[in-house]
């Protein structure tokens, strides 16, 4: 059966803040050329902003580019950070770090707290009064290739297939899309981005990409108990000195309280579960107040790109480039992307405008990756190049003060002239559980900690159970041969939703996997230690569907 096909200009695979900063900005040249341009957005989740997932403490300095007059405009920031606060913890204490010995590149004062799933449907808004046309749930579910083997566009995916991959009587096939260019912007750990990898070799002078799961909540606190404009963080306790990571806590809006925890992937304990750490630490005596007497509204979770510059890919190629996310621009120390990820779309738009006028299509444009790197984008993320790999190598307490003293240098205008790399991906880091201890956890209060399924209901999680499962093996023996005996099943641990469980069937352990519980995070694509488990993307519009998130 052919497909339908839709022709544009430019094809952006993803309305998160870089794709719809590349749509916006696409349309803003266009109008100053006096010439028409087609921008079609391909989204996922039900509605724009749906799957975003973020702190978030938002520097504005790309929104203030991007539209100068925002506030007029009305995007939903609204509350300014005013004051840092850092604490180490041990078990039973907090012990503060004065803001005056934090690095300038690490304090929040005239940045904005937010959410960013919140600041994306109001770009969202922005783009479609420019033109853009925006489509929500929709998939792209595999790139195309011209006879010259570039990227020529998408193919969306298939709606109405039962579990088996049968055509049910709401079967919709996917259609072309074909465009000049593509601009891949769908986040981290993306499965159009994981097809092209390979096809290109973008990876092929990179080093591997490291990752975060973070796991997040929203509160609504205590009247008396909310500071407006606090950020505060925390490393340390409940995680050991070898296990990186740490929290957050905004304060925003109406007595509202963004609280969340970060805890990296390469962590080698596969009795680890990162939402137990998460549950825990928000029992501890200098945190607990403030949840109690508060009401939990949501939960979410998602993993977080932290390879710095070393682990970019190549970000052009024949047909299309690499965004934000995507590529891998969060800046690790700061918790912050989305300015990153918003500069990388406006700067490919720039880029594709150019060709496109230059009557070119379907080409490298190469003028991208030059433009990021003389911008305030590439400065951002190699100041900050060497955070990461320290904290992987001298752990959290020496890894923190040896990149306390690098941005303290970075700030007197001296840049060391080393870049330390990235040795191996974060499931390669997992031990085998016999050389490892057992983590206990204990059980949730359902005060301030909870379960994970009373967590996910808080997701608004959209599944279609008849849908074929997104959630592929490539061995369906792997869990129960390699996986359970070597490694303890570390995937009923390290998936926040409790998708994966080994339950006995006929006298033998097999692996269920509860698809209608994923909230897309990609942590089992990432930590899974064979590799064995492969995230597709599901129907379109499936999914968590975030609030104020």
């Amino acid at each position: 059966m052919e497909r339908d096909v839709m022709t544009y200009d430019v094809l952006i695979v993803g309305a998160g803040p870089a794709g719809l900063a590349a749509a916006i900005r696409l349309k803003q040249l266009a109008g100053e050329a006096n010439r028409e341009i087609s921008v079609c957005v391909l989204e996922k989740a039900a509605e724009v902003g749906a799957h975003i997932l973020s702190g978030a403490v938002i520097d504005p300095i790309a929104i203030n580019e991007l539209f100068p007059d925002w506030r007029e405009r009305g995007a939903p920031l609204n509350t300014v950070a005013t004051h840092d606060a850092f604490m180490i913890l041990d078990e039973g204490q907090g012990f503060g770090i004065p803001e005056v010995l934090q690095p300038r590149i690490l304090r929040n004062a005239g940045n904005y707290i937010a959410s960013l799933g919140e600041v994306c449907r109001w770009l969202g808004e922005q783009a479609e009064a420019l033109g853009v046309e925006i489509y929500p749930g929709f998939t792209a579910a595999a790139p195309l290739y011209n006879e010259h083997g570039a990227l020529k566009g998408v193919i969306t995916g298939d709606m109405g297939r039962d579990k088996d991959g049968n055509e049910t009587a709401q079967f919709t096939q996917g259609i072309e899309i074909h465009a000049a260019y593509t601009l891949v912007a769908e986040g981290t750990r993306g499965s159009l981005i994981g097809q092209l990898e390979p096809h290109f070799g973008l990876r092929a002078n990179s080093d591997p990409q490291k990752y975060g799961i973070g796991l997040k909540e929203v509160w609504r606190v205590d009247p008396a108990k909310h500071q407006p404009g606090l950020v505060q963080h925390t490393l340390g306790w409940p995680l050991a000195n070898d296990t990186g990571g740490g929290s957050f806590l905004y304060h925003y809006g109406e007595n509202l309280v963004s609280i969340g925890f970060v805890l990296h992937l390469d962590y080698s304990n596969p009795y680890l579960s990162p939402f137990e750490e998460f549950q825990r630490f928000k029992t501890h005596p200098r945190i607990r107040p403030l949840l109690e007497g508060g009401k939990r509204l949501s939960y979410g979770a998602r993993a977080i790109t932290e390879g710095g510059v070393q682990s970019l890919p190549k970000l052009a190629f024949p047909g299309g480039v690499v965004l934000g996310c995507a590529a891998g621009m969060v800046n690790v120390p700061r918790i912050k992307g989305s300015h990153n990820a918003m500069k990388s779309g406006m700067l490919a738009a720039e880029a594709a405008f150019e060709a496109i006028a230059a009557g070119r299509s379907n080409d490298e444009l190469v003028a991208y990756p030059q433009k990021l790197q003389a911008s305030w984008v590439w400065q951002d993320l190699d100041t900050v190049r060497n955070a990461k790999p320290m904290l992987s190598r001298f752990g959290t307490l020496v890894g923190t003060m040896l990149t306390g003293t690098e941005l303290w240098l970075a700030q007197l205008g001296l840049r060391m002239p080393w870049t330390l790399r990235h040795t191996k991906p974060d499931h390669a880091a997992l031990k085998d559980a016999a050389a490892c201890t057992p983590v206990r956890y204990p059980k949730p209060d359902n005060k301030v900690s909870f379960d994970r399924l009373s967590s996910v209901a808080l997701s608004n999680l959209s599944h279609d159970a008849n849908q074929p499962c997104h959630l592929t093996l490539k061995d369906a023996a792997v869990p129960t041969t390699v996986n359970l005996p070597r490694f303890a099943g570390p995937e009923s641990r390290y998936c926040p939703a409790g998708v994966y469980e080994f339950v006995e069937k006929s006298g033998e352990q097999v692996l269920q996997i509860n698809a209608q519980n994923c909230v897309h995070c990609k942590t089992c694509d990432i930590k899974d230690p064979t590799q064995n488990i492969v995230w597709v993307t599901p129907e379109g519009g499936s999914g968590p569907v975030y609030t104020a998130m």
